[in-house]
């Protein structure tokens, strides 16, 4: 019985061993055949001011991309001072550009698309770079590339719930800053981030998937408006189509 009882501890021990010595099998990374374009649509605050706050968010939104799965060559990232950052491998913020990317992203990975865009909005569309995009044209883009596969678009800007409409669909989830009558807040020349980024990026760790994040960024961005008495408040805007509720890949 001893004997027995000897073998069994030694192989319990060497399997043990095994297991301590093997590195595990790498777990399932539902993004890794997924395309991402982050865009920092404006490099000045609210009154012409230089900024980083744009650029902290997109570089800080690319890298939590990163660490959710996302490849880095799956990754396009966009700033209207890439030279000022030069270690980054940006691009220049211009819309036929981000349209090239998206679409030769989506072309090479095919199991979804993610957009996120940090900038100034004004009532009739988003600043980007030296151009004012309109909701259609943004909408097109994403159709263009990404079809009907899962989409994710998340918009931090003044009154960009106006993009929301044309944006809609059964695949897609759509987040935005503010409704489409109101400000959001946190862009001026001494804000780290936007606030609704800040939010994004605050939550981001705790959420279990894109649309718990939603959940979690508006909560904070309510909070936050609410202790310092901004209004009137942003309202961030959510959507989510069937087809996305169903298939968006969980994060945890």
């Amino acid at each position: 019985m001893a004997e027995v009882a000897a073998r069994v501890g030694a192989i319990i021990a060497a399997l043990t061993f095994l297991a301590g010595a093997a590195p595990m099998s790498p777990g399932p990374r539902p993004f890794a055949n997924w395309a991402a374009v982050v865009v920092a649509g404006d490099h000045e605050d609210s009154d012409g001011n230089s900024s980083e706050g744009f650029d902290n968010a997109r570089r800080d939104i690319a890298r939590h991309l990163l660490m959710l799965g996302f490849l880095p060559q799956n990754i396009a990232q966009f700033s209207l001072r890439p030279h000022e950052y030069r270690g980054e491998n940006l691009q220049m913020t211009e819309p036929n550009a981000i349209m090239d990317a998206l679409d030769r992203l989506a072309g090479q990975a095919r199991a979804g698309c993610l957009l996120y865009i940090t900038s100034h909005g004004e009532e009739d569309g988003l600043i980007v770079g030296a151009y004012v995009m309109p909701p259609r044209a943004l909408a097109d883009v994403v159709i263009r590339a990404c079809s009907a596969r899962p989409t994710v678009i998340i918009i931090s800007a003044c009154f960009s719930g106006a993009m929301l409409p044309p944006l809609k669909g059964p695949n897609r989830m759509i987040l935005t800053a503010a409704r489409r009558d109101r400000t959001s807040f946190g862009c001026g020349q001494s804000d780290r981030y936007p606030y609704f980024d800040q939010c994004v990026l605050e939550v981001w760790n705790r959420a279990a998937d894109f649309a718990d994040l939603a959940a979690r960024a508006r909560a904070c961005v309510a909070a936050r408006e609410m202790r310092e008495n901004l209004t009137p408040p942003s309202h961030p805007q959510f959507f989510i189509g069937r087809q996305a509720l169903a298939s968006l890949p969980q994060w945890h």
